[in-house]
């Protein structure tokens, strides 16, 4: 399957993938939930080509996963916010953040922990069901298709 086909493809994931699915976005994702906001600043956070990260910004816009907002008049200067759709990727970001800190980050360990302002303590992410609130797991799963999946998959 080509990279370019994955937004036509009747997945979600794939869908997705399409659009976030690169080191660079995920990257710069990681920085904005880190409230860097200025083209300047995820450049030197990144160390990134100038080019990719222009590609990448205008990608996020035109998604609408981030928003360009002016933050000088003159001369214009812009920086760039999580919009609402920006900000609904925190789950999928935070779990690879720590499933990263479980098996990569090493005997020093987690290099950044996250602390619930609510509670004040240092949290792991946790997936629960919508519906009962009971922890969820890979094995605590079922998937089924709809009939859109199931009908489109016929005609292929």
């Amino acid at each position: 399957m080509r990279w370019e086909s994955l937004r036509k493809e009747n997945c979600s994931l794939a869908r997705t993938l399409a659009v976030i699915g690169d080191r660079w976005t995920m990257l710069v994702l990681r920085d904005a939930f880190l409230r860097v906001r200025r083209f300047e600043d995820f450049e030197k956070s990144l160390k990134i080509a100038r080019r990719v990260l222009s590609e990448t910004l205008a990608l996020l816009v035109e998604e609408g996963i981030l928003a360009k907002v002016p933050y000088q008049e003159k001369p214009l200067r812009h920086e760039y916010r999580l919009t609402d759709k920006g900000l609904d990727l925190y789950p999928a970001i935070i779990s690879l953040v720590h499933w990263g800190d479980k098996y990569y980050a090493g005997k020093e360990g987690p290099p950044v922990l996250h602390t619930h302002h609510a509670c004040g303590k240092d949290f792991r992410s946790v997936l629960t069901c919508s519906e009962c609130g009971e922890k969820v797991g890979a094995r605590d799963v079922t998937a089924r298709t709809t009939r859109k999946v199931r009908s489109a998959a016929r005609t292929r």
